[in-house]
C-alpha cells in the first residue's frame, strides 16, 4: 500500500486531534479579531494549500460577511507593492511553512499593519516564526508528495475560524466522523478505477463549497496519474468549455445536495445528451441516477459540511488510479514535497 493511501486513512484521527488541540486557541484568536473589527481577510497559499484557501474564501465570506481575497504573491515578491492592510487579517496556508513567497507576503503584510495567522503542519517552520499566531495541523509528518491529510486539516481550520468569527455556528465537531464514513467507500473505489486506467484527459466540476475540491482533484490527477485534468465551476462549464466534451469523455462532478444541486442536474442532463461519461461524488438520489457512475455518501451530510467527506473519495480515486496505471503516487516525476518559489 502506498504512503498516500496510508495518509488518506489517517484523516479522521488527524482531524479529531486537531480539533481537540487547537479549539481553544482558535476561539481566543477569533475573539481578538472580532474586537479588532477587521474588514478584510486575505489568504495566501500555493498548490493544494491554495485549493484549501479557495474553499476558505467561500466559507468565510458566506458565514462572516467579510470580503475575502486570495493573494497574488507576485504583487509582493516581484513588484514590491506596499498595501494598506490595517484592519486586515492575512492568513498564510502551507503544509511545510517554508514557501519563500508565502512567507514574504506574510512578512510584508505584517509590516503593513495586518494581523497574521499561519496554518501549517510544522510548528518550527519559518512561517510559524513570522506569523502573529500559528494554527497547527496535528497530522504528524506527511511523507507522500501528494498532500491529503494536511489539505483536509487546512480546510478544518477554515471551519473553526468561520465558527469563531461569525454568528453562524458550524458543527465542525462531526467532520471526523463524516471523514470516517467516506473511507468506507475504499473497496468500491478500488474496483471503479479499472474503468479509468486508460484515461488521459478529463474535466472536474464543482461549485460553491466544493469548487476548491474540483481544483484539488484535478491537481491530484495531474501530479499522481499524469492525467490532463481541467477544472471548472458547473456555471462556467456551460460558457464554452462544454465544447470539449465528446462521446465517452470523462467528467467528474462534486455534486452534493443543497444550493448547487439544480446546476448539477442541468449539467448531467446535458452530458447525457452528449453521451459523455459522468462520474459523480454525491449524496443525492437524482444526481446519482443521472450519472454514468456515482459514489454515494450519506444523505444527512449538509452541503456546508460536504467538502471534507466529499474530497476523501476523490483522494482515494487518484491514489488507486495511479497504482492501476503503474505509477508510484508517493513520488511523482519532477516534483518534491517542498516547493520554494519567489
Amino acid at each position: 500500500m502506498s504512503l498516500m493511501l496510508d495518509e488518506i486513512s489517517e484523516q479522521p484521527e488527524v482531524l479529531e486531534k486537531t480539533i481537540q488541540a487547537e479549539r481553544l486557541k482558535v476561539e481566543r484568536v477569533g475573539k481578538f479579531l472580532c474586537e479588532k473589527d477587521i474588514d478584510l481577510i486575505v489568504l495566501v497559499a500555493r498548490g493544494s494549500s491554495d485549493n484549501a484557501a479557495l474553499f476558505g474564501r467561500y466559507l468565510l465570506e458566506i458565514t462572516t460577511g467579510i470580503p475575502v481575497s486570495l493573494a497574488a504573491p507576485s504583487v509582493y515578491t516581484l513588484y514590491a507593492a506596499k498595501l494598506k492592510l490595517n484592519r486586515t487579517l492575512v492568513v498564510g496556508v502551507s503544509q511545510s511553512g517554508e514557501g519563500a513567497d508565502i512567507n514574504q507576503v506574510l512578512e510584508s503584510a505584517k509590516n503593513s499593519g495586518a494581523f497574521t495567522i499561519a496554518i501549517t503542519n510544522e510548528v518550527e517552520s519559518s512561517m510559524a516564526k513570522i506569523a502573529d499566531e500559528t494554527l497547527l495541523i496535528h497530522a504528524g509528518r506527511e511523507k507522500s508528495v501528494a498532500a491529503t491529510k494536511t489539505y483536509t486539516g487546512q480546510m478544518l481550520f477554515f471551519y473553526m475560524l468561520a465558527n469563531a468569527l461569525s454568528d453562524k455556528k458550524i458543527a465542525f465537531d462531526i467532520i471526523p466522523n463524516l471523514a470516517a464514513q467516506a473511507l468506507k467507500l475504499k473497496n468500491e473505489i478500488k474496483n471503479l478505477v479499472e474503468r479509468y486506467v486508460f484515461m488521459e484527459n478529463c474535466v472536474v466540476v464543482g461549485r460553491g463549497m466544493n469548487y476548491g475540491n474540483s481544483y484539488e482533484l484535478a491537481l491530484k490527477l495531474m501530479e499522481t496519474c499524469y492525467v490532463v485534468a481541467e477544472r471548472f465551476s458547473s456555471a462556467d462549464f456551460f460558457h464554452g468549455p462544454l465544447a470539449l466534451v465528446e462521446r465517452r469523455f470523462p467528467v467528474i462532478l462534486f455534486a452534493p445536495q443543497g444550493a448547487t444541486r439544480n446546476g448539477s442536474i442541468d449539467l448531467l442532463k446535458r452530458l447525457m445528451e452528449l453521451n459523455a461519461d459522468s462520474f459523480s461524488i454525491t449524496n443525492d438520489d437524482e444526481i446519482a441516477r443521472l450519472s454514468s457512475r456515482a459514489l454515494r455518501l450519506p444523505k444527512h451530510i449538509d452541503e456546508f459540511l460536504s467538502p471534507i467527506p466529499f474530497v476523501i473519495p476523490a483522494q482515494l480515486f487518484a491514489a488507486f488510479l495511479s497504482e492501476a496505471k503503474g505509477i508510484n503516487p508517493d513520488a511523482p516525476r519532477s516534483l518534491t514535497k517542498v516547493t520554494r518559489t519567489v
